[in-house]
């Protein structure tokens, strides 16, 4: 198993530094380190306005909300591996070739994942709390508490969606009964109670009081899902036959009216026969936003009355955008080389199927604002929650072109998107926060938004694609 482990180690490294250059990626755990140092300082000053406790919550709910993110893996179907990244050979594949069960390799691939992943997000931000303690006042004892909970909450996003997920494969209204059950426990837990549930988080209970009862419980649950999830891991084989009607010259004439109709139809051809609208929608869209509800919901007293709605409304905005992942992850420009395609126009097409899919969040924000008694707010809360996503995904097309889900990791498209977004996203949450109606004038974004698009068009149309 060691072995194996470490080769996957080597492939994951190899991969990421063929994309954006060793360096550049090396440098990413650096950025994230440097962020948590230079952030420590800033606590006193947050504490002004926001008690730690807050502080805490809200880091804890964004490596929750990350690990689900890690988590969603098991949500690739064979249509995306092997469209994606058809000319590459990985050891995960390689069940037939190698004398090892599919669940054993499997095994490996989660555990390395875990691993990887922990290095390149949880550890750099934990170790740079930890240097900051002794100039911040902060026991080490307590900076180590917080890398351990942290660790933690990472872990319980990715092992309960490899645990949701592996159920997914196996049976979709099994999936569906799991999660009514999680509702019902957390509603059952709230009446109980008269609490948020989400004080009853495990990592947030170690924190707040160790004990090492607490700390074994924690563990006993990740491993069970952990363990459960293994057993229900049921790969579809890459030799399976599928047969489907035609359906695209029938879909192409119903999208006529929208740009470039054959590769929308393609688009949306991809989306449904993978699984993926299904399995995206409820793995990296609504799961996240939930849990996001969850943790905001506690944080109303800081906010204006309405406050809860909009920056619920603006982070549904940032997460819709990377809807434009799902439909960039099926295939790279390579395909289209030798036809009369140009890179601006599979960028055009990608960004169309994408202004489809925000139907998504804008009903998820309208139904948000109807059962939270405000619905005299849906209408600014969803022009703000769509002209976000737009104005982020268009940052996103300029940055990285057809190739979102990896160039993410490159330091210096990561540092700019989180620059021109931040900015955005501070000034508009000032503005909601001041009035609810002035949210409105988030039209404005399509202004930029549009400018950036033609900008991305017009560079990537000049850079030689890269193979993924």
């Amino acid at each position: 198993m060691l072995e194996l482990f470490k080769n996957m180690m080597k492939e994951e490294w190899r991969v990421h530094s063929t994309m954006f250059g060793s360096l550049s990626f090396a440098l990413f755990p650096v950025m994230i380190f440097g962020i948590a140092f230079m952030g420590s300082f800033l606590i006193p000053l947050m504490k002004a306005t926001l008690p730690a406790g807050n502080l805490t919550l809200i880091i804890h709910a964004n490596y929750l909300m990350l690990g689900i993110m890690v988590g969603g893996f098991g949500l690739l179907g064979n249509e995306v591996m092997n469209r994606r990244f058809g000319q590459a050979s990985l050891l995960t594949y390689s069940a037939r070739s190698l004398p090892f069960s599919e669940q054993f390799i499997f095994t490996n691939f989660v555990v390395k994942d875990t691993v990887y992943y922990f290095f390149l997000w949880v550890f750099p931000f934990g170790f740079g709390y930890i240097l900051a303690s002794p100039f911040t006042g902060v026991s080490l004892v307590s900076a180590l508490l917080l890398l351990l909970t942290l660790t933690l909450s990472f872990l319980f996003g990715l092992c309960g969606v490899f645990f949701l997920s592996a159920v997914y494969t196996r049976s979709r209204p099994a999936l569906w009964l799991v999660l009514l059950a999680l509702v019902a426990v957390l509603g059952g837990l709230s009446l109980m109670t008269g609490a948020n549930p989400v004080i009853f988080f495990p990592p947030l209970l170690l924190n707040s009081a160790f004990t090492w009862i607490n700390l074994l419980i924690s563990c006993a649950v990740l491993a069970l899902l952990f363990g459960v999830a293994i057993v229900l891991f049921n790969p579809e084989s890459v030799g399976s036959e599928k047969t489907y009607t035609d359906s695209f010259a029938p879909l192409m004439r119903r999208l006529s009216f929208l740009p470039n109709p054959p590769l929308a139809a393609k688009d949306t051809l991809d989306l449904y026969r993978s699984g993926s609208m299904v399995g995206q929608t409820i793995f990296s869209f609504i799961l996240p936003l939930a849990v996001i509800w969850f943790f905001l919901a506690l944080l109303g007293p800081y906010f204006p009355p309405h406050g809860l709605l909009f920056i619920f409304a603006i982070t549904t905005g940032v997460i819709a955008s990377t809807m434009y992942t799902w439909v960039t992850m099926f295939d790279s420009f390579g395909p289209y080389a030798c036809l009369p395609v140009a890179v601006s126009t599979l960028i055009g097409s990608k960004l169309t199927t994408f202004s489809i899919l925000q139907v998504i969040p804008a009903v998820f924000i309208a139904a948000v604002a109807l059962l939270a008694g405000e619905a005299v707010y849906l209408v600014p809360a969803v022009v703000l929650g769509i002209s976000v996503s737009f104005y982020a995904v268009a940052v996103m097309s300029w940055l990285c072109g057809l190739s979102p889900n990896v160039l993410v990791y490159d330091v210096k498209v990561l540092a700019i998107y989180l620059v021109f977004v931040g900015i955005v996203l501070t000034v508009f949450t000032s503005v909601a926060f001041a009035n609810p109606y002035y949210s409105l004038v988030s039209v404005v974004l399509a202004v930029p938004a549009w400018w950036l698009v033609q900008k991305a068009k017009l560079r990537w149309d000049q850079v030689d694609p890269a193979g993924f």
